[in-house]
């Protein structure tokens, strides 16, 4: 299938070929590596790219591919959520990506924000169930935010239960040991972060950080046709990378 039978992506004005792009993307937000490491590894290929060009192309498209497998390829996830939020640093200054997995350890949702409040909480369980469906139940910390959020939520679905729809609530627990899953898969983001030596801006960071977790549900075999489709399939510049097709990354 030709990549742009599944995604549009605008290489237009582009310096180097869209295989080459998308490559150094998949790279940056897959591995440990800095951009002058990618700059260096592209050079021995003799292809000279300068490391701010490669920022560009990573908050430029890394976003737009992860919206696009969310949207169309991502296999459904469970209904037993595990809630926590994660630091990251931005400009000097601690932001908090939210973050959701199921009890398997599968991706639900994320979403990076300035503060960690009731307000970020209940934005993100919206954003979460608006991109998937209503949780049976919801493992959070002790965190009163978190908590409050789903309360919120829960006297929602009171309020539209008194219009005849069914009467649902979500269950909450705030049990430790069973958000070691969360906890542990934070490693994970953090593994490929830390090289960057913290964002230099909101936008570079809420980009990047899709891209990783795009990689991440990759690695993890939430795309629809993950039994048919290896991760790694068609990296070769000689063909379309597995990045193009969003089967890939």
């Amino acid at each position: 299938m030709q990549a742009k039978e599944l995604i549009v992506l605008n290489f237009k004005w582009r310096h180097f070929q869209k295989e080459i792009i998308l490559m150094t993307v998949r790279w940056y937000v897959a591995y440990s590596l800095s951009y002058r490491d990618i700059e260096e590894m592209m050079a021995e290929r003799n292809i000279r790219v300068d490391h701010s060009t490669l920022n560009r192309w990573v908050i430029n498209y890394a976003e737009q591919l992860e919206a696009e497998f969310r949207k169309k390829y991502k296999r459904q996830a469970g209904h037993s959520w595990r809630m926590d939020e994660t630091y990251i640093k931005i400009k000097g200054q601690w932001h908090y990506l939210y973050r959701a997995v199921d009890k398997e350890g599968n991706t639900i949702d994320f979403m990076l924000n300035e503060k960690r409040d009731k307000k970020a909480a209940f934005d993100f369980f919206c954003k979460s169930i608006g991109n998937n469906v209503l949780p049976d139940k919801v493992t959070i910390d002790k965190s009163g935010s978190n908590l409050s959020a789903l309360e919120t939520i829960n006297h929602f679905l009171c309020l539209v239960a008194l219009f005849g729809f069914l009467f649902f609530q979500i269950e909450i627990r705030q049990i430790k040991y069973l958000n070691n899953r969360i906890e542990q898969d934070h490693r994970g983001i953090k593994r490929i972060t830390k090289p960057m030596m913290g964002f230099k801006a909101f936008a570079s960071a809420r980009s990047t950080l899709a891209g990783i977790e795009l990689h991440r549900m990759l690695r993890k075999g939430q795309h629809k046709l993950n039994n048919t489709i290896s991760l790694f399939e068609g990296t070769d510049l000689s063909r379309p990378v597995i990045f193009m097709t969003i089967h890939a990354f």
